[in-house]
Formats: C-alpha cells, sequence, structure tokens
C-alpha cells in the first residue's frame, strides 16, 4: 500500500475498534507522522525549570526537526528551528547551554538575537545588490508562533492548523494543575538529569501501554509479584519500605484496576485512576502534610492530596504521575525504536523526602534498569516481531467498545476498557491527515 499523498488509505488503518498492523511496522506510516502528526499537534519540548535564566537555552526535536528552546531576554520563553539561516547548519550543538544575549553560527559566524530575529553578518557588504534582503535568510531564524508554557510545562506546535492550545488539551490540564498545586508555593522545577530507555518496538505501543490495566498482574507477575511473596507473611499494619510501597501495587487484581476508572478526552490524551491508583494507599509524610495545609487549608489540601490519578497522557508526547512528581517523554526514532526519556520534579516548598520518593520510583519502575520496565520492553518486542505474522492484519481494541463513545469530548469509563486507546487512534487518523 502507497500512503504518501494517500489521506484515505491512511485514515483506513483506524476502524472504531481496532487498527491496521501498518500503524506499527510500516516505515513509511512513520516518516508521514514525522512529516505530519507530529507537526500538527501540540507536543510538549521542556519544562521552564531547565531554562531559568535570559540566555538559558535546551535543544529538543520534533518530529525530526531539530530545536532550540530559549529564555529571551524580554524573560519570555522561545521556540526556533535549530538551523542557521544562512547555509542550514545546526546553530547550536549542545544540549543545553547558556548563549549569552545571541547565538553564533559556529560555520560562518552569522549571530541572531535570542527571539530569532538576524543580528549581524560578517562582510555584510558582499550582500549589496543581491537579493538577500527579499528572501527567507534575512529574516532570522525560523520561530514557532504556537508556543504555550503552562504551569511550567513548554508545548510548541509546528504546523498552523487545528486548534488552540486550551481546546486541544481541555479539561484534561487538570491532571497537570495538580501536579503543579502539590507544590506548597504551586511551582516545580526539574530535579536532576534525564533516564534514558530505548525502546526495540513503535512509540504507539508504549504510550497505548500506560492506561492499559489489563497487563499489570501478567506482565509484572515475576518482578512486582516476586516483591509482592516476599512481604506477604508481614502483619497488615507494618511499616512498609519504600521499594515495597511502590512495586507492589503492580500485582493488584483485575477488580482494583477495573474500579479505578478510566477518563478520556478528544484529541487522544487520557487518564487513569478516576477513583484511586497504585499511589493511593503510599505513607504519608507529616511535614509535607502540614506545609500543604499551612498553604491551602485543611480541605483543599486534602483535595489536592486525594487527586493520585496514575498515568495522564498527554497525547502524543509527555506522560505525567502527578502523585509521584513524574514524568516521560517520547521521542520516536523508527518504525520499530523509540527513546524514552524520564525527568523528576522537585515540588518548591516541600521537605526532601518527596523527591526522595520520586527517585526512588523512577529508578525501580521508569529507569533502564528497572525490572517492571524490562517486563514491558519484553512485551513491547514481542508485539513488534510478532506484527510481522500474516494472515491477520488487524488488532483488536474491541474491549468494552460501545458506538456511543465516538464524537465525545469526554467518556469516564470502567478501568480496564481499551477505550483510552481507541482515543488515541482516532486522534492520530484526524491529525495525521489535517495537512494533507
Amino acid at each position: 500500500m502507497n500512503y504518501r499523498g494517500n489521506p484515505e488509505a491512511l485514515r483506513a488503518l483506524v476502524e472504531p475498534d481496532r487498527v491496521h498492523r501498518d500503524i506499527y511496522i510500516n516505515q513509511e506510516v512513520f516518516e508521514l507522522e514525522q512529516e505530519h502528526f507530529f507537526a500538527n499537534t501540540w507536543n510538549y519540548v521542556g519544562h521552564d525549570s531547565q531554562v531559568p535564566k535570559p540566555g538559558d537555552y535546551m535543544t529538543n526535536e520534533i518530529g525530526g526537526r531539530p530545536l532550540i528552546v530559549v529564555r529571551h531576554t524580554d524573560g519570555s520563553v522561545k521556540v526556533m528551528m535549530n538551523r542557521c539561516a544562512h547555509k542550514g547548519s545546526r546553530l547550536v550543538n549542545d544540549g543545553c547551554g547558556n548563549t549569552g544575549k545571541f547565538f553564533r553560527c559556529p560555520y560562518h559566524a552569522w549571530t541572531f538575537k535570542t527571539d530569532g530575529s538576524l543580528l549581524a553578518i560578517p562582510l555584510k557588504l558582499g550582500y549589496e545588490g543581491t537579493r538577500l534582503s527579499e528572501c527567507e535568510s534575512a529574516k532570522g531564524l525560523v520561530t514557532l508562533k504556537n508556543v504555550r508554557v503552562y504551569r511550567g510545562f513548554i508545548f510548541a506546535k509546528i504546523n498552523d492548523v487545528g486548534p488552540d492550545f486550551e481546546a486541544y488539551f481541555g479539561e484534561s490540564l487538570s491532571s497537570m494543575d495538580n501536579m503543579a498545586d502539590r507544590s506548597p508555593e504551586g511551582e516545580l522545577e526539574i530535579a536532576g538529569g534525564c533516564l534514558r530507555f530505548m525502546h526495540q518496538c513503535n512509540w504507539k505501543m508504549f504510550v497505548e501501554n500506560l492506561n492499559d490495566t489489563m497487563h499489570p498482574m501478567v506482565a509484572h507477575e515475576s518482578s512486582a509479584g516476586t516483591a509482592k511473596k516476599m512481604w506477604a507473611d508481614k502483619p497488615a499494619d507494618a511499616p512498609k519500605p519504600m521499594a515495597i510501597e511502590q512495586f507492589v501495587p503492580f500485582m493488584s487484581d483485575y477488580k482494583f484496576f477495573e474500579d479505578m476508572g478510566v477518563r478520556v478526552f478528544d484529541n487522544g490524551h487520557s487518564f487513569s485512576g478516576v477513583n484511586f491508583s497504585i499511589h493511593s494507599k503510599y505513607s504519608g509524610i507529616p511535614a509535607y502534610e502540614q506545609a500543604m495545609k499551612a498553604k491551602y487549608g485543611d480541605e483543599r489540601a486534602a483535595q489536592i492530596l486525594g487527586l493520585t490519578r496514575h498515568n495522564t497522557v498527554y497525547y502524543p508526547n509527555l506522560t505525567i504521575k502527578g502523585a509521584i512528581q513524574a514524568i516521560r517523554v517520547v521521542k520516536p526514532i523508527a518504525a520499530d525504536k523509540t527513546l524514552v526519556e524520564s525527568w523528576t520534579f522537585r515540588l518548591k516548598g516541600a521537605p526532601p523526602e518527596l523527591l526522595q520518593r520520586t527517585t526512588m520510583y523512577s529508578r525501580l519502575i521508569n529507569s533502564p534498569f528497572s525490572v517492571v520496565g524490562h517486563d514491558d520492553l519484553q512485551a513491547y518486542r514481542g508485539i513488534q516481531a510478532g506484527l510481522q505474522a500474516s494472515g491477520n492484519d488487524w488488532v483488536s481494541l474491541h474491549r468494552n467498545f460501545h458506538e456511543s463513545e465516538i464524537g465525545k469530548a469526554e467518556v469516564t469509563t470502567n478501568g480496564t476498557s481499551e477505550i483510552s486507546m481507541r482515543n488515541q487512534y482516532r486522534a492520530w487518523a484526524r491529525y495525521m491527515t489535517l495537512d494533507m
């Protein structure tokens, strides 16, 4: 099947209750995602605590396009293409740094202000009488118009199509609000470095798995199941080590995950843990609770801390765990290769025990050394390989499907439904072909 220039064929890969295997394994589909889908959607590109001072920058990419995220001299955050307007050289090569008041190209020394505008050209007289002033090169760096900083999270959209930021994310932003509100100061900051974990699978497998609650008691039986057995003979009221608190809930039974609940929003966003989650029974930290009550009052503090959602997916590339102050960012490399970045956050004004809990969780669950993570990785590898088999070109997403869910901006249902995956692929089909 030739998918390039064929939006009907791309939309046909998604049916109401199943998707075609080419969504996962076809390299042409992957390349079209890079070209269209990621350019048409709002993508997370960093946190403003990573660029606190004017001139601070970090590099990232959307859909294979290299980007610079920089703090401009007026304090605003700018996102621009990491490409010199002259010969196309990458303007900066480091992952982060401080450029001062301007960027200087390492090839011919063209310089640009931190808002992307052209500042100076060596031997500018050499361009007199040429068409330079009429060309894009004279306008400076390509700077994205669609940039939004929300509660410190920086999002950008390359193409000027589709809904604005608020319409795209809608009520799903409540998970981000809760994560920031968990700080007694209402602010977050990146703590420490990044854990990078290469997955030998298509990026969509990882994203859809985050709210798949039918797999934990199966896939994680050897890891979390072992931790559960180790603690099985302890008294019910015995204080649990932090590792046991974080491992054991992955082996909760089907009823736990069924009753947990899932909520989906338009444009592919979702979260599990409507009623409670695997984070609900962590031990209290009195000093933290006191700081929250002092800031918000007893009732509001109880509301904030009582919201313990599991995974919130901000489709397509950001997933957050608000109750544990950790995020994971998806970076597609190829149809069968995905880099996942894990970042931890510090709650400003909170005692250090909170950060200790987050870093422990990231090491146990999200890092390349995680036994739980390797359970999932083995499953993804198996799916990526198994989908090469012939005789059945479709992947079933039928669990708890009902036609009434189609077209609704928000649906709340039982936690083991596959509605979050169906919701993602409806959004995928829409944004994949929005500019074709």
